[in-house]
């Protein structure tokens, strides 16, 4: 979350592989299942009341966060950063105190570490190939690739929330539970839909 997002895209960068892989796959889970279980239960006034304050904060990270995407040129920061903005639509769900917020949220959470993971997986590959991750290199893949690159087109799509992918159903349900809770942070967030496709093209 905004301004304490810094963290992920430099570990990301730094990790190799495999510590990508778990990150994205489960530690980045392991504060929405603390949510779950911890504040959830045992403060839920407590989470209605501050329900604006986590919107604008949640708001101004997946705005900020894909705008920083669109101008990185490194395919690991790329993944990252989308992250940030993807767990933001997570904690939105979780605070919006109902139950399609909290079922959306859960669902994001499986499909991003299913997607995230496997994006990263395949950038590793690209790397022990070809020994870049710049995104300018890779401009002929699908002539010397061309059953990688379907596979990384498919999870591109994925990870932007393209319909019958999993991560439009957890997005699609969050967004409905956050049109029960307030329409204008509904309008707000669902701005990662369209700047998700920007930074993915």
């Amino acid at each position: 979350m905004f301004p304490f997002h810094i963290w992920l895209p430099e570990a990301h960068v730094e990790a190799p592989t495999a510590g990508s892989v778990i990150l994205a796959g489960l530690l980045l889970k392991l504060g929405g299942y603390g949510y779950i279980r911890i504040v959830l239960p045992m403060f839920p006034y407590a989470s209605y009341y501050f329900f604006p304050l986590v919107a604008v904060f949640s708001v101004v990270s997946i705005i900020y966060t894909s705008l920083t995407t669109i101008r990185q040129v490194d395919l690991k920061r790329i993944i990252a950063y989308s992250s940030v903005a993807h767990m933001n639509v997570v904690l939105l769900g979780l605070f919006s105190c109902n139950i399609h917020g909290l079922q959306g949220a859960i669902f994001l959470m499986l499909a991003h570490g299913i997607v995230s993971a496997a994006l990263f997986f395949m950038i590793g590959n690209l790397y022990k190939r070809h020994g870049t991750r710049l995104l300018y290199y890779y401009g002929g893949l699908v002539s010397c690739m061309p059953l990688f690159s379907i596979y990384f087109f498919i999870f591109c799509l994925a990870n932007i929330g393209t319909p019958i992918t999993c991560n439009f159903i957890g997005e699609l349900i969050v967004f409905v539970s956050l049109m029960e809770k307030n329409f204008f942070v509904l309008l707000l967030s669902a701005t990662s839909v369209v700047l998700s496709v920007a930074y993915t093209m």
